[in-house]
């Protein structure tokens, strides 16, 4: 780091604790809490709440002077009107570090999020819109235009991410109505669909035009397909990089070939590097986490060995346990954190709900190193302790779900759940 000075300054709080307080090249940055706020770090990390009881929240995004722009989702079941969804902006007014200033905007389950040209981007289940920002004010201002509307209405995996290029293009996730495009859908011993007619509209990333309003699907191009559900998405370094969901329920539906040990370890969450035209394979493949290969889904005639038609489509550039559940990817660009964490990925995995008997895992956020702009060397899980109890049966028991990353003007990172809707602030302090 280019620290023109370090220094950690101790200071005892009410309840006799340490915090901490970095001052780097004359800038202080916040103290930490005592527990980092229930989160388990690396050695020389630090955190804390920034702010809580948002709401379900999902993606972040940051602006240059510092404000955090939140997606919220709607809640409520099928069948109950949706309560709450939209976005809040947040500031930090007085300078301590947390954001005590909140301002809603918006309307309607959001996911995605981006700020860009001065416009403040939300992606929902079947419309894409952006709001004005206004120098000075907080959150946007005017009514919401709409980029994309329209979308497929299937309740299944219709959660939105949305990435821009830097060069007026926009990309979002389509994902697909589907376990394996079987008919009907999740049933022991069903074949899937060949061809699968869900890839018309489904199981892929659209791209648009970031300033044209009103397009609709047809108006977009189908930039990639074969793919299952990713909201996690973002462009870096002259390409779409996406981390998907992989399949489900390998046991329930072929338990003569598959054990409840295979479900719960083998169908890996890829991360995929996509350029226009590329087919990773959903659903008539899934990545084999041990094998370290695409192998044929037992809807389309495999047995767990079979390679078969996979040769034909992309295979993923990293691979994560399965089920862990992946919903957002940072790329960092900034220079806060060691040298080792430059350019390498940050992912925020949700969790699992399908690997009983076995425990649920992931809920955590991981780093994947890259060098020379390939991933290099293994994963690593960044930050943990999410769940608040381990092992953890119940998705539902978990204390915090991560859902939201982003990187702060001074290259601390951000991190949102979806839970109750807490924001951490991750800081590196030195070793």
């Amino acid at each position: 780091m280019n620290l023109i000075r370090t220094h950690v300054v101790r200071a005892a709080t009410a309840l006799g604790a340490l915090a901490i307080v970095t001052a780097v090249s004359g800038q202080t940055r916040p103290m930490c809490d005592p527990d980092n706020g229930g989160l388990t770090l690396p050695l020389g990390f630090c955190a804390l709440v920034v702010a809580d009881g948002l709401g379900p929240a999902r993606h972040v995004a940051v602006a240059p002077n510092g404000d955090l722009y939140v997606a919220l989702m709607a809640s409520g079941g099928r069948g109950q009107a949706p309560t709450g969804g939209g976005a809040v902006a947040l500031r930090d007014a007085n300078g301590d570090g947390r954001f005590e200033v909140k301002e809603p905007f918006g309307s309607g389950s959001t996911t995605g999020i981006a700020l860009r040209n001065g416009y403040v981007y939300l992606a929902h289940p079947l419309t894409i819109e952006r709001m004005k920002l206004t120098a000075g004010q907080l959150k946007p201002t005017g009514a919401a235009e709409t980029i994309v509307t329209g979308l497929p209405s299937d309740r299944q995996h219709e959660d939105k991410g949305l990435a821009l290029d830097g060069n007026g293009s926009l990309y979002i996730n389509v994902g697909a109505p589907s376990n394996a495009c079987q008919d009907p859908d999740r049933r022991p011993g069903v074949k899937g669909v060949d061809p699968c007619p869900i890839l018309e509209k489904h199981g892929g990333i659209w791209k648009f035009d970031e300033n044209k309003m009103g397009q609709t699907q047809e108006q977009g191009t189908r930039f990639a397909t074969g793919l299952r559900q990713m909201p996690a998405i973002t462009w870096h370094d002259g390409a779409l990089y996406i981390v998907m969901h992989n399949r489900d329920q390998l046991d329930t539906f072929w338990p003569m070939t598959f054990t409840a040990k295979d479900n719960a370890e083998r169908p890996a969450e890829g991360m995929y590097r996509a350029t226009a035209g590329s087919n990773f394979g959903w659903p008539y493949c899934f990545y084999d986490y041990p094998a370290k290969r695409l192998v044929l889904n037992p809807e389309y005639g495999g047995d767990g060995k079979q390679v078969g038609r996979c040769t034909q489509f992309t295979s993923p550039v990293a691979a994560f346990p399965a089920h862990w559940a992946p919903v957002d990817i940072k790329f960092y660009t900034g220079t806060q954190f060691p040298a080792k964490y430059r350019n390498g990925a940050f992912i925020a995995f949700h969790g699992s709900w399908n690997r009983s008997p076995l425990p649920q895992a992931g809920y955590n956020v991981t780093f994947q190193p890259f060098t020379n702009g390939k991933p290099s060397g293994e994963f690593e899980v960044f930050a943990d302790g999410f769940t608040g109890k381990t092992p953890l049966a119940n998705p539902n028991d978990a204390v915090a779900r991560p859902d939201g990353i982003a990187q702060a003007p001074d290259g601390s990172l951000y991190i949102g759940e979806s839970q109750k809707g807490k924001i951490w602030r991750v800081i590196y302090r030195g070793k």
